[in-house]
This record gives C-alpha cells, structure tokens and sequence, in this order.
C-alpha cells in the first residue's frame, strides 16, 4: 500500500466548487450603470418653465432712459494696467460716440493709480476734478451719518467708476470719502486732460452737444419713464394726461440647445441587453449630462446665462470678504419677493462658517419634501455651476422667479419631433456600415429675465477658510 507523500495532503485538496469559478456560471445581483456628476440641479427644479412657441420669447418692458451703467474693462500687461478704448462707452456722456482715434487719445490720458489698503483717495467735500476708473481692488463710499458718525454708503470694486460728472462739471464735489479696503489698481482721468482732447475733436464736441442738450425726462427711481399721476387733491382738479411707455425694441431670448450623438453597436443591443435595456441605460445617462449642461448654461451663458445678464445695478460687493449676514441682508433687501438664493456648495458652507462665528444658526425650510438651509425664511439652494475663481472666490446669486411675479422664467418648447422629455429629442439616425448604431439627443431650453431686480449678485465672496 502505498503512501501519498505530496505536500498536498488529501486534506489540503479542494473538494467543492470555488466562489471564483462559480460565479462565472451565476447571474450576479447588479445595479444599474452610475455616474458622479449628477448633481442636485435645484435651478432646474425651481424654474417655472414657460412654452416658448416659434423658438423665442420677447420681454416687452416699460421705457427706460438710465444708460451708460456699465463695467469698465482693462487690459493688464505686466504691472502696466490700461483701459480698453471702445470700453469709455460705457461712460454716459460718452454713451454711443464710436471715434476710436478720439477714445484712444482719451485712454491714452488716463494715468495708473496704484493703491494699498486703508488709503484714501478723495475726501467728501473737496473739488471733484477727476473720474476714477478701478481696474482692480475694492473701495468703500464712506458718508457721514446723521448723527457725524461714518457710514459705508457704497462699495465699488473691479469695473467700477466714480466721479462722471467731474469731467463736465468744474463746480463738482465729492459726495464721499474713497477708503481702499483692499490692494489694487484704479485709472484716473483728470478734467484738463479731458477738456484737451475736446477742444481737438470735433466730433466729441458735437456728441456732448447732443448728450447736454437731451431734455431731462421724468422718470421714476427705476430709470423708467414716469407715469404722470396725481394724488390728493381737491375739487376741481385738472387731472395730468398719462400713458405707459414701452420699449421700442425689446429684448427677445432666443432657445438655445445642447446636442450629442449616441452611439451603440449592434452587437452590444442584439446580445447584451439582458437583465438590463443596454440602449437605455445609455440614453439615461446620456440625459443626464445634458441636463447639468443646461443648468450650467442657465447660469454662465454669455448671452442668457443668469450670472452675466444680471443688471449691473443689482451687483454688491461684500463689506469684507466673507458672506456675512449683512451681506445676505444687503442682497435680500434691494428686492421685492425673493424666493432662492443660490451658491457653490463651498460657498454655502463659508455662509455657515460666518453665521456660526456670530452665534447664528440658519432656520431651514421645507421644499418638494426636503429640509434645505434659509436665511431670513429664503432657501439657500446649492449650484455647483456658479463658478469659483482661483483667488477662491465666488458669487451668489439671489432671484425671484414666475411670469405673474415678474421674475425667472425658463423656457423650452413642448410637443418637437421625437420628444423624450420635455423639450428632449431623440432621433434614430440609423446604422452605418460599421454596424453602429446612432442616435441625435437634442435638449431645448433658455432662461429670461423679466424685470431687473429679478436677479442680484453679490459678488467676490471670499470663501477660502480664514486662519484667526
């Protein structure tokens, strides 16, 4: 009888089945396929989305005469810091002159200013003979309160200006004090610079003719054109005549679309589309990646996206950096019936870091079932497609939306060919001779502003965590 001497053992051998093998001849428990960039899209959620037939929606809105209200751009070569010529527009009294030699020379005029923190530039009260044009940096408008005391009335920073009227105007004063908060860079333009290169163009000297010469008209504190009224009096009162006037050439948003191609071969449909629909799950995720790009448009398009078409007359600056409760009051309140403020998710956590630091602890609210954070019962809703810049700061965004609230409307278009979704598309395109199949995916969509409050910015939100 012979011994078996191997280092395997009799009991060292296997006597079943392994796992491993097993499994090759076993249906596993699977999910279906995941993604990570879905997010929240609460923007998408909280949108009212209004029919969009014919592809555009036009805002019609009441006349409104406020003009040269925007931000100045420069251009930054090493330390050197200048002023882009076309750019002066956006001064009012320069509101529409198009002479690129005459903007040159005007450019050309204005000087650097580099400035620190804690310095003053103009104080209130003394003659004005100069506009500051702020490439970078912040500012704040120090008044003097009812009581003598200092009060921030303002707060300007990158694209900024001050001091318009010292350029006409020799018997103009400061109506505040100038205090830098931060480091920075401003152009200046001086009244005699100014009034040189006027006397030498004509045609400057004819567009101010024009521009002193427009009758002022009535308007109300919106800039738009006033609706004569009359209230209180008595007897026989001849009433004043009135009518609304509208803008004669309104804006109108335009659908935009997000588009791929969605390719499948047929031998993954034909032999793998058990348990799970292969050409589903494909579409499904592929749906998914346009919806975050839709509300990435929503917010950062250039010519609908919410972050760039707000007014610049609803854009604030932080007092000091970091959203602080006054921040959030400041943005809340220069606007009738908010309904969301939206941040970064990083942002919304630097909100927390300021509420707590001051002993505050935000309420929350119930929406669509959730318990999301409020401030002053306005949810705080999370958008990751507001960007962030590398100096680590951030914008929020506050909105009041719905037609009947003159506020945010999405639009789409309901009923195209081949609908999925919602003003979603998919559409056979057929097969080619490599046996693969395609399909067009196609999303519709804009957002409109109605009104101009109907959006606020506070903008350089400092979110980075601050060592104290």
């Amino acid at each position: 009888m012979s011994v078996d001497t191997s280092p395997e053992t009799q009991q060292d051998r296997q006597q079943s089945l392994a796992t491993a093998a097993a499994r090759n001849l076993a249906t596993t428990t699977k999910s279906a396929p995941q993604m990570q960039e879905i997010t929240s899209r609460w923007l998408l959620k909280v949108l009212p989305w209004v029919q969009a037939n014919g592809g555009a929606y036009r805002v019609n809105r009441r006349l409104t005469y406020t003009v040269g209200n925007g931000v100045v751009e420069f251009i930054k070569t090493g330390s050197q810091v200048r002023v882009i010529p076309a750019e002066l527009g956006e001064l009012a009294l320069l509101r529409g002159y198009e002479d690129d030699e005459v903007l040159t020379a005007l450019a050309d005029r204005c000087q650097q200013r580099d400035f620190g923190p804690g310095e003053v530039l103009v104080t209130q009260g003394e003659a004005a003979d100069r506009i500051f044009l702020i490439a970078h940096g912040k500012i704040n408008k120090v008044g003097t309160g009812k009581y003598g005391d200092e009060t921030v009335v303002g707060v300007a920073a990158d694209g900024d200006r001050f001091g318009d009227d010292a350029l006409l105007n020799p018997d103009a004063t400061w109506e505040f004090t100038a205090k830098t908060t931060t480091s920075g860079v401003a152009l200046t333009l001086s009244r005699s610079d100014f009034a040189q290169i006027r006397d030498n163009a004509p045609s400057l000297q004819e567009h101010l003719q024009t521009f002193l010469s427009l009758p002022l008209q009535a308007q109300n504190e919106r800039g738009e054109a006033e609706i004569a009224l009359s209230a209180g009096h008595h007897g026989e009162y001849e009433l004043p005549g009135a009518f609304v006037d509208y803008e004669l050439k309104p804006r109108e948003y335009e659908l935009s679309v997000a588009q791929t191609i969605l390719k499948v071969h047929t031998r993954v449909a034909d032999l793998y589309n058990q348990p799970m629909n292969q050409i589903e799950h494909q579409l499904r995720l592929t749906i998914e990646a346009l919806r975050e790009r839709q509300e990435h448009e929503i917010v950062n398009n250039p010519e609908f996206g919410l972050l760039n078409n707000a007014d610049f007359d609803q854009r604030i600056q932080t007092h000091s950096g970091p959203p602080t409760p006054d921040d959030l009051d400041e943005l809340l309140n220069r606007r009738r019936d908010p309904d969301y403020l939206l941040a970064h998710p990083r942002t919304i956590a630097a909100i927390g870091r300021e509420l707590n630091a001051r002993g505050l602890y935000p309420h929350h609210v119930d929406l669509g079932g959730q318990q999301v954070p409020a401030w002053r019962g306005v949810p705080i809703l999370p958008c990751s497609k507001i960007p962030i810049t590398k100096e680590n700061t951030s914008s929020i965004m506050v909105i009041r939306v719905g037609e009947d609230n003159q506020g945010v409307i999405g639009l789409h278009q309901t009923g195209i060919p081949d609908e999925y979704q919602p003003s979603l598309s998919v559409r056979f395109m057929g097969i080619d001779e490599k046996a693969i199949i395609s399909y067009l995916v196609s999303a519709y969509y804009s957002a409109a502003i109605l009104v101009p409050d109907a959006v606020g910015v506070l903008e350089n939100v400092e979110i980075a965590h601050r060592r104290h």
